[in-house]
């Protein structure tokens, strides 16, 4: 007799349970139905993808690759050219990144035309392969560059660095001065290198 009765309020019990779970599963169901349109709209358009590393905002902390060469007014040039090629938010990111920079001089020394050329939106590639030879994975400072050590660039070419006279040269161009960045390390230069 006492078994029947805990067998009477098990199967009481689990009646309960049971239909406790199909309740909580009807209302989380009907909940989710019943959701307002703009809590869907809004979680759908948080699928796309925002605008990327360079519109984050911070005033406090060191700026990055890109922030200092657009302070830059002899960088005018090649800013301009990160932007048409598209690689604001790629130079913004953790990295770290050398850059060689060249300066608005360097990029007036091309033939006639060039970077008038190089900025159209059919050009956008050769652009960024152009630009992209002037940046590599890693921060080289000049006095840890030797003569004639070779260097990968982001372009998947090679570059090599001369050293004379306490001068460091990539290619032909001479690095003028460097500037630490969030992400890496500037070095300004008074030629533009084009890959091979």
């Amino acid at each position: 007799m006492v078994y029947s009765r805990f067998a009477s309020l098990k199967n009481n019990i689990m009646k309960g349970i049971k239909y406790f779970m199909l309740l909580l599963l009807t209302s989380f169901i009907m909940g989710s139905c019943s959701q307002p349109a703009e809590e869907r709209n809004s979680q759908s358009s948080e699928a796309t993808p925002g605008p990327g590393q360079s519109a984050v905002v911070d005033n406090e902390s060191q700026r990055n690759v890109v922030q200092i060469a657009a302070g830059s007014p002899d960088h005018s040039t090649l800013v301009a050219g990160v932007k048409a090629a598209g690689l604001v938010d790629a130079l913004s990111n953790a990295g770290p990144f050398t850059v060689f920079a060249p300066v608005n001089a360097a990029f007036d020394a091309l033939p006639a035309g060039t970077v008038d050329d190089l900025l159209k939106p059919e050009n956008k590639s050769k652009l960024s392969t152009i630009l992209e030879h002037h940046v590599a994975v890693g921060v080289y400072k000049a006095e840890d560059l030797r003569d004639g050590q070779s260097l990968g660039m982001v372009d998947g070419t090679n570059v090599t660095f001369s050293v004379k006279d306490d001068k460091v040269r990539i290619e032909d161009a001479e690095i003028l001065t460097s500037i630490s960045a969030a992400n890496g390390l500037i070095h300004v230069i008074d030629k533009v290198i084009l890959p091979k």
